[in-house]
């Protein structure tokens, strides 16, 4: 694949006419901004809890700001993946920044904690379109040889939102209104849409006929993922594994996926045709794109309770242990094209995930308590390995599709990540309330009585430690370490998912169309 990946990229050139060939530089910068949206998101909103919680109430279903944005990003990619191959990015796009920033406005607006959740999901619906369609659009900008470039700004916008997110929804909260969190993107995304229209000239594409919408594929997606996430997120938190609520999710769930396929396999245009899983190469990377998904919450989910809890960091130095896999991980990307080129897609990625199986099983081998610099020091690895794993998949399956199917193509990826990281979720949260119920049921007696009696406690307790006598905080700390052990364990398993999904199952030289022939 390594001379196929070559070849195209040099002789190749963007058609006349083709987005690629228009000017670039304002298009550019507005898919940056659009990127900016989402990605700052999530990481805004966190800091703001506490001060939206003491207005608001509602710390009970907080969690759901959260849950609900994912889930209507999650199950909302496949549609806007088949619509934009439809009829264009453009239209897809700027709609998804309108319907983002309408429910930024709603947010703002919000008087209590269920409205807020509501125009959360409006906002999720927005985020579904701007996660996808800029991908998309950023393939249709460049040849394969230059997609690395943006590939790496848009993870670089990732990376700085990683940084710039919390200090910046912090700052807001403590000194301006939380409501400004939201009413900040009002501008970014006035502008983003702006430059959009004015600068991004898709060209005509003639039509064998007038297209069709598969609006009831959409909705069954959107109801089956629905209920598949919902049981995922809330299994295990709001309710049991095995209590009523959540078997009757998973049923439902169950039987609303197979009346998705039934109607798919039906459908004039399918929201998720069957080629997606037909071709061994989008396939395989779907499958390990959603391991990724699941190993990426042993870091962003359990790396912050171990720094902050094991090590005694506070929130923003805990931040700074995790934020380094962000910095290595954009430049990773970045440099990813002189691997990918030299020995082929499935070459660098299996050389990625393999290295980052190894960095993930050296976390449990870290000594008690440690120092900071040592996790750290595992994030950055693992950001590095990451960065060479991920972007050769995404640019190698936009390179065996043309522009009719590369929404499609590019959404299905997206989607099988989220969805990996919905999974991962319950899994580790599962794995991690295990250990530690285990540990708190075989303590010692002698301490028995001074430690919590449930799992909810246990963050409280390391948060006072004053509580709790020194033998008995040392024992929830050491047990709270092994905990997230577990958890890295489970992530290395899952990495090691993906390198045998990449080792059996994708071609070993990904089927790439000449940049000509994918316009």
């Amino acid at each position: 694949m390594g001379g196929t990946a070559g070849r195209t990229s040099r002789d190749a050139a963007p058609a006349s006419g083709s987005p690629a060939a228009a000017r670039r530089g304002p298009v550019v910068a507005a898919l940056m901004l659009a990127m900016a949206l989402a990605a700052l998101d999530g990481t805004i909103v966190s800091t703001a809890v506490p001060q939206i919680v003491g207005d608001l109430g509602g710390f009970s279903v907080f969690s759901w700001l959260f849950s609900g944005y994912l889930l209507a990003v999650t199950v909302t990619l496949p549609v806007y993946g088949k619509l934009s191959d439809t009829f264009g990015r453009k239209p897809v796009l700027v709609c998804g920044i309108s319907l983002f920033l309408a429910g930024s406005l709603l947010c703002a607006g919000a008087w209590d904690m269920s409205v807020l959740i509501a125009f959360r999901v409006v906002q999720g619906l927005g985020g579904g379109a701007i996660q996808g369609t800029v991908q998309t659009i950023a393939a249709d900008l460049y040849p394969l040889k230059e997609r690395p470039r943006i590939q790496a700004r848009l993870s670089t916008v990732w990376a700085v939102s990683a940084v710039a997110g919390p200090a910046v929804g912090g700052l807001l909260a403590a000194y301006a209104d939380w409501r400004w969190i939201f009413l900040i993107n009002l501008p970014v995304g006035a502008v983003a849409v702006w430059l959009v229209l004015r600068h991004l000239h898709e060209p005509r594409r003639a039509r064998d006929r007038k297209p069709r919408i598969d609006w009831a594929g959409a909705l069954a997606v959107f109801a089956c993922g629905g209920l598949l996430l919902t049981a995922l997120v809330q299994g295990g938190v709001a309710w049991p594994w095995l209590s009523a609520p959540s078997l009757a999710l998973f049923g439902a769930g169950a039987l609303c996926a197979a009346a998705t396929v039934a109607i798919e396999r039906r459908a004039a245009e399918p929201i998720i045709p069957g080629w997606v899983w037909k071709r061994r190469t989008i396939a395989a990377v779907n499958l390990a794109l959603g391991a990724l998904g699941l190993l990426m919450i042993a870091p962003t989910v359990f790396l912050p309770t171990y720094a902050q809890s094991v090590l005694g960091l506070g929130p923003i130095a805990a931040g700074f242990v995790l934020s380094v896999m962000t910095l290595s991980w954009p430049l990773s990307a970045a440099l990813s094209s002189h691997v990918y080129n030299r020995i082929g897609f499935r070459q660098s990625a299996l050389v990625g995930i393999g290295a980052a199986a190894l960095i993930l099983l050296a976390f449990p081998l870290l000594p008690y308590p440690g120092a900071p610099w040592q996790p750290a020091l595992i994030m950055l690895l693992l950001g590095a390995a990451l960065g060479i794993f991920q972007l050769p998949l995404i640019v190698g399956v936009q390179s065996t599709v043309r522009w009719a199917e590369r929404g499609t193509a590019t959404a299905s990826v997206l989607f099988c990540r989220q969805v990996g990281q919905s999974v991962g979720a319950a899994l580790f949260g599962a794995v991690a309330n295990a250990t530690l119920a285990r540990h708190l049921a075989t303590a010692p007696a002698a301490m028995r009585s001074g430690l919590p009696d449930d799992l909810d406690s246990v963050s409280h307790a390391l948060e006072h430690p004053g509580s709790l006598s020194a033998p008995a905080a040392d024992y929830l700390r050491r047990a709270v370490d092994t905990a997230v052990d577990h958890v890295y364990v489970g992530a290395a398993a899952a990495a090691a998912l993906a390198f045998l999904v990449l080792l059996l199952l994708a071609p070993r030289r990904f089927p790439v169309l000449p940049d000509g022939e994918t316009d």
